[in-house]
């Protein structure tokens, strides 16, 4: 059996200087694994990591885009404790260069949420659900509703 787990998420990057800035901006500290070519982010659950395209591509063998300027297909997310939390993620974003696609709103399940791009156009959701339930760590171990 696989373990159920998401352990790393890696972006491939265009530009790793830039995109470590935007998440250093938003207050994200790194692991010591981290280094000019590679950048890793702790969370509450898993690791973001962020590694050069190109050696991304090279490692699994597979084409890459030859820019950051489409859509993955893949959305991040992000869960708050409260409300209010997702309008303040908000203003941090865009004051750290990120891009707001779906400014902040009450989602029709009960939640409120919003959606930006980063640096490099992948996309994020910050969401409030009130059914989530976070461990000590503030890993979503739940989310009822």
């Amino acid at each position: 059996m696989i373990p159920q787990r998401v352990s790393l998420i890696t972006i491939g990057g265009w530009d790793i200087a830039k995109l470590r800035q935007f998440y250093q901006l938003l207050g994200w500290e790194e692991t010591e694994f981290s280094s000019d070519e590679y950048a890793v982010f702790k969370t509450a659950g898993g690791m973001l990591s962020i590694w050069s395209i190109e050696q991304l591509g090279e490692d699994v063998s597979l084409p890459k885009h030859e820019s950051p300027d489409y859509f993955r297909g893949v959305t991040l997310s992000i869960n708050v404790d409260a409300a209010e939390q997702v309008d303040e993620v908000a203003m941090l974003v865009e004051n750290a260069g990120g891009k707001i696609v779906k400014a902040p709103e009450n989602a029709f399940w009960g939640g409120r949420i919003f959606l930006f791009l980063d640096p490099e156009n992948n996309l994020w959701e910050v969401a409030h659900n009130p059914g989530s339930v976070f461990d000590e760590r503030g890993a979503i171990i739940d989310m009822k509703g």
